[in-house]
């Protein structure tokens, strides 16, 4: 299915094309806005939040997905209420001959939730979910160890997890650099999600030597602590 958005679509320039001949403009944006709050939204009340009529709303909706920018639909849920309340990040420093033995190995380990090859001190990162850290220690020393590809591990476990997005989009980057925000089905929503970009913004940013200066050259995984008093004095010198 095919659409050319030259026509259709409020505002806003092209940030890029899809294969199909679809051009990306704030429209569809939007449509992905409203689908990361409720991916199971009807198409009347997706058209009625985008602003457009239903059968764009359909069309758009169908050409995102034939094209692959939506790639599937699926659930989040509480992972506390599975047993699985234990996050943690595993390190891992990689022989460079055997990085295609590597991947097939870990695609064999199904509790790995993510795994990212980096760039830095080690050369990939996996997180993984578990019921306790007996199990993440017996996975690191009886499985990942035993992977011939694998050199080097170094786990970090995760405290707490402030903030998961589904996805993020160009609209959110206009939006936290201050820019005006499409208002919000409830006005309350709306004036505290202003009040709250507002606040982020104006926050400064520590200058080299304070705070993430300082913490500079520490090996990956590993944390400084500064005293407030410390802070506070940085904080005046800068001011």
């Amino acid at each position: 299915m095919t659409e050319t958005s030259s026509n259709s679509g409020s505002g806003g320039g092209a940030t890029g094309r899809i294969g199909i001949g679809l051009e990306m403009d704030a429209t569809h944006l939007k449509i992905l806005e409203v689908l990361r709050d409720n991916g199971r939204v009807s198409v009347s009340a997706l058209a009625e939040r985008v602003g457009i009529s239903r059968a764009n709303a359909y069309t758009r909706f169908e050409a995102l997905r034939a094209d692959g920018v939506i790639r599937r639909f699926t659930a989040e849920i509480d992972h506390q209420r599975t047993g699985l309340g234990i996050v943690a990040l595993i390190f891992v420093t990689v022989r460079q001959q055997m990085w295609r033995q590597f991947r097939a190995q870990l695609a064999q380990m199904p509790e790995v939730e993510y795994c990212a090859i980096t760039t830095g001190q080690h050369d990939a990162m996996i997180q993984v979910r578990m019921a306790d850290v007996a199990e993440v220690h017996a996975m690191v020393t009886e499985r990942l160890a035993n992977i011939p590809a694998v050199k080097a591990t170094e786990t970090v476990f995760i405290l707490d997890e402030v903030l998961r997005r589904p996805y993020v989009l160009p609209s959110d980057r206009d939006r936290g650099r201050g820019a005006p925000r499409r208002p919000a089905s409830s006005s309350g929503a709306s004036s505290s999600a202003s009040s709250s970009a507002s606040s982020s913004s104006s926050t400064p940013e520590p200058e080299q030597g304070q705070g993430q200066g300082q913490g500079q050259g520490l090996p990956l995984g590993k944390m400084r602590f500064v005293g407030a008093a410390e802070g506070r004095a940085a904080l005046r010198d800068a001011t």
